[in-house]
């Protein structure tokens, strides 16, 4: 089963209109991207970035929105991991508020040297680890 994060939808989350203000939907994609390295990887995602010095910005992005959520409603992110590349990772999300499909997309993230913002080869103990979460997803390699 794919991993995924609870979120609550915050007032700060809301427009005028006060449904969810849709760029915040990829903040939730990035808040379960970070809790799910610490609970499918073993790792959390701060000692990521300034242990291994290893970052991961974002350079596609595609999302098509279903429903929209009001304030204090909950969003269940799960979370794909899609394609493992040399450089990059292909994320996929889903995110559901009870049964129903609230916000879907997919990101492109390639691996980043934090000291020299350099593109880097995705270490092999991080492939390891996604594989390995594929594995127990049913997905393979």
């Amino acid at each position: 089963m794919a991993f995924r994060a609870r979120i609550r939808v915050r007032f700060g989350d809301i427009d005028y209109a006060g449904i969810v203000y849709y760029p915040r939907f990829l903040h939730y994609f990035h808040v379960a991207l970070e809790e799910f390295f610490e609970a499918e990887v073993g790792i959390d995602y701060p000692e990521i970035l300034n242990r291994h010095r290893l970052g991961f910005p974002t350079v596609h992005l595609e999302t098509n929105f279903r429903r929209s959520l009001r304030y204090g409603d909950l969003i269940d992110v799960e979370i794909r991991v899609l394609e493992i590349g040399r450089t990059s990772i292909t994320w996929g999300y889903k995110g559901y508020n009870g049964k129903d499909l609230a916000v879907e997309g997919q990101n492109v993230t390639v691996s980043m040297n934090m000291d020299t913002f350099e593109k880097t080869e995705t270490p092999a103990w991080l492939i390891k680890g996604l594989e390995a979460y594929r594995q127990r997803c049913g997905e393979g390699v």
